[in-house]
């Protein structure tokens, strides 16, 4: 079974590599160690680094080591973190220890969240109804984003070829909570977080339109709901059966449930390129969320594309983990890997009999394995809470 945790490289560092894995490994009874090697920026509390207690990550940088080769003549380059430079490539680290009987090594890819390459690229970047930019998100109808992406993908397996690679943010991504100190009075409902995400860029209107979808009729729709929300003196919902009835809540708008159809192509055909261009011994996995479709992603069609799926289940109680994970499974397919991500934070797990609970339900809903997350943003402590729901999975 694929028991992983999601883990930062200067955690790791912090720590050390033998007392990481030996923490990992030994007393959390993981078999693999997921970590980051395209990342975003944050704050991070870490409660077990000796010295760096707040850390702040470089924003949109890489941890490995990109070759000038591979990235010469490209509209949009990766940046290695100072990190690699300072403390050593960690990936390399691993994967070598690997060789030598440690763990299986997973990298945990952002891939098109990256305001710092947004910022330098907006002509690339997801627009919203009335043009304006979401510098957050690099947009999966770009050439160049997707250019970049398979790149960094193809680099990364073929250079270290670890035992998977799982993607983060290759679709569309919402318009709350992706930026820094977000300011809304309006009151945004959920649907109206979602006709904000939508991208009417100039490279999405080009391939929806080429593909036959009256993009500009969608467009003048979703900016007309933007507009009249904008209007309201308290919010009011406008999408009747959002978001339980998925994108049919919006056929009552031909053009734009057309659209919004559509809009999973760039998404499903990235991944495909991705799976191409990478090595083919490295797993691919895409990491999502419950109601994947708002972000353009079609599960169904994950499963033909790449190699399988691991799915957060967060803020859930363990019936509703099983009916996610049975649910899943029959639109992935028997054949491919499926996931659970489960978060060890308090209080959404407040003991380790909740969050062994998850597990159990998650592997008994059609699961493979499970991640775990997060190694450096979690008490010592924690770790046996792990160890006792990797423990409720034997038998």
């Amino acid at each position: 079974m694929h028991l992983s945790m999601w883990t930062y490289p200067w955690d790791i560092q912090d720590q050390g590599l033998a007392q990481a894995t030996a923490e990992l490994r030994d007393r959390a009874g993981l078999n693999t160690v997921s970590l980051a090697t395209s990342y975003h920026a944050g704050r991070f509390l870490q409660p077990r680094s000796p010295d760096q207690k707040a850390y702040f990550p470089e924003d949109g940088t890489v941890y490995y080591r990109p070759s000038e080769e591979t990235w010469a003549g490209k509209e949009i380059r990766p940046l290695m973190a100072r990190n690699v430079v300072e403390r050593g490539d960690m990936l390399a680290a691993l994967t070598a220890a690997r060789k030598e009987g440690g763990m299986k090594v997973s990298c945990w890819t952002v891939c098109l969240h990256n305001t710092r390459l947004g910022m330098l690229h907006p002509q690339h970047v997801t627009r919203n109804a009335f043009g304006n930019a979401n510098y957050y998100n690099l947009c999966p109808s770009s050439p160049a984003a997707r250019d970049y992406v398979v790149t960094m993908v193809a680099e990364i397996t073929q250079a270290y070829k670890p035992d998977m690679l799982e993607l983060e943010s290759p679709n569309f991504m919402g318009f709350a909570h992706e930026y820094h100190h977000e300011k809304d009075g309006v009151g945004l409902l959920p649907e109206d977080d979602f006709l904000l995400s939508l991208c009417f860029c100039d490279h999405c209107m080009a391939r929806a339109a080429k593909a036959g979808v009256a993009a500009k009729r969608a467009c003048d729709t979703v900016k007309r709901f933007i507009a009249e929300m904008c209007e309201r003196e308290v919010p009011e919902a406008q999408i009747p059966g959002f978001p339980g009835e998925g994108v049919d809540a919006f056929r009552a708008w031909p053009d734009l449930h057309a659209y919004l159809c559509w809009r999973t192509e760039p998404v499903t055909s990235l991944l495909a390129e991705i799976r191409a261009a990478a090595e083919p011994a490295t797993r691919i996995f895409l990491i999502d969320l419950k109601d994947a479709w708002l972000g353009g992603v079609d599960l169904a069609a994950v499963g033909k594309v790449c190699d399988g799926l691991i799915l957060c289940c967060y803020f859930m109680e363990a019936e509703a983990v099983s009916a996610l994970t049975r649910s899943t499974r029959v639109t992935l397919g028997p054949d491919k890997y499926l996931g659970a991500g489960l978060r060890v934070f308090y209080p959404e797990v407040t003991s380790p009999s909740v969050l062994a609970a998850s597990a159990r339900a998650a592997i008994d809903g059609g699961a493979d394995g499970i991640n775990f997350y997060n190694y450096g943003l979690i008490p010592a402590r924690r770790l046996d809470w792990v160890r006792k729901a990797v423990d409720g999975l034997a038998g």
